[in-house]
């Protein structure tokens, strides 16, 4: 039996020498284990501290030493202040989606405050960054053929503090977002018809144009519908139409350059295809 069990000898003190190492490394590991530097500190440390990094504009810093704020001290007279810096914080740190999510849970929890106003602003420019605001401005992209969704949100939070609180200080401010939201929101349109022009579908750009005039009236872009709707009036042989709207045109941009012939033209094969080309 001594001889059987001698060569396994060496094997066990190799696993056991193993096993050591291994509960050893854990615990040294957790002896340098990072810990939450905020973590206890008393709430008027830890407001000041985040006031401090917004001030040097740190603000994911500081959105990590308000999250600690609120997450250790939820109720107090510091809380709701801290909800609202936090969002501002998350906003200007580019992170949109967090700031929406703050709006929301103050706005859920304190709806009558005194600063609501703000926070549906607030709200609106964080919807209106949103979707790869990044890329857009690096590439330079044209945000009119980006989905929609939330600068469709970004309006209704806008139009919210327009109507709502129209004497506050961010109504003037929130009505120059909504024509501008207002103006994009044709653009797509415009964008989508020229599309579907590109692609010779004359029946599906006609109702884009239709629906671009009917929808954002009076916006940048209804003598490009116009002069959608005369093109492809044009492609489909409906030469009445065609001629009515080349009079409404004459009548309103006398200087657009379908009347010229001008626009849209374009023969490269990549913005036929493409709905992202933007304009012509």
């Amino acid at each position: 039996m001594t001889l059987r069990t001698a060569p396994l000898r060496p094997l066990i003190v190799l696993l056991l020498a193993v096993v050591v190492a291994g509960s050893g490394c854990a615990r040294m590991k957790g002896m340098f284990k990072d810990k939450d530097k905020n973590e206890g500190l008393p709430v008027s440390e830890l407001y000041d501290k985040a006031h401090g990094y917004m001030e040097n504009g740190r603000w994911s810093s500081a959105v990590e030493v308000w999250r600690r704020l609120i997450a250790q001290y939820p109720y107090g007279p510091y809380t709701e202040q801290a909800l609202m810096e936090q969002a501002y914080a998350e906003y200007k740190a580019g992170k949109h989606d967090d700031a929406v999510s703050s709006v929301d849970r103050f706005i859920r929890t304190y709806p009558t405050h005194k600063n609501i106003a703000y926070l549906y602003y607030l709200r609106g420019l964080a919807n209106m960054s949103r979707n790869a605001v990044f890329m857009a401005r690096a590439f330079k992209l044209d945000m009119s053929n980006r989905d929609l969704q939330a600068p469709n949100q970004a309006y209704a939070d806008f139009s919210t503090v327009a109507t709502r609180y129209p004497n506050s200080r961010y109504a003037a401010d929130a009505r120059q977002r909504m024509v501008f939201l207002r103006n994009e929101f044709a653009r797509f349109e415009r964008n989508t018809a020229l599309y579907y022009l590109r692609r010779g579908a004359w029946i599906a750009a006609n109702e884009r144009a239709t629906y671009l005039l009917e929808t954002y009236p009076q916006s940048e872009y209804q003598n490009d519908a116009v002069a959608l709707l005369g093109e492809s009036y044009a492609r489909m042989g409906n030469d009445k139409l065609a001629a009515d709207a080349r009079r409404v045109l004459e009548a309103n941009d006398p200087q657009h350059p379908w009347l010229t012939g001008k626009w849209p033209h374009d023969s490269r094969f990549y913005n036929r295809l493409n709905p992202f080309a933007g304009d012509l």
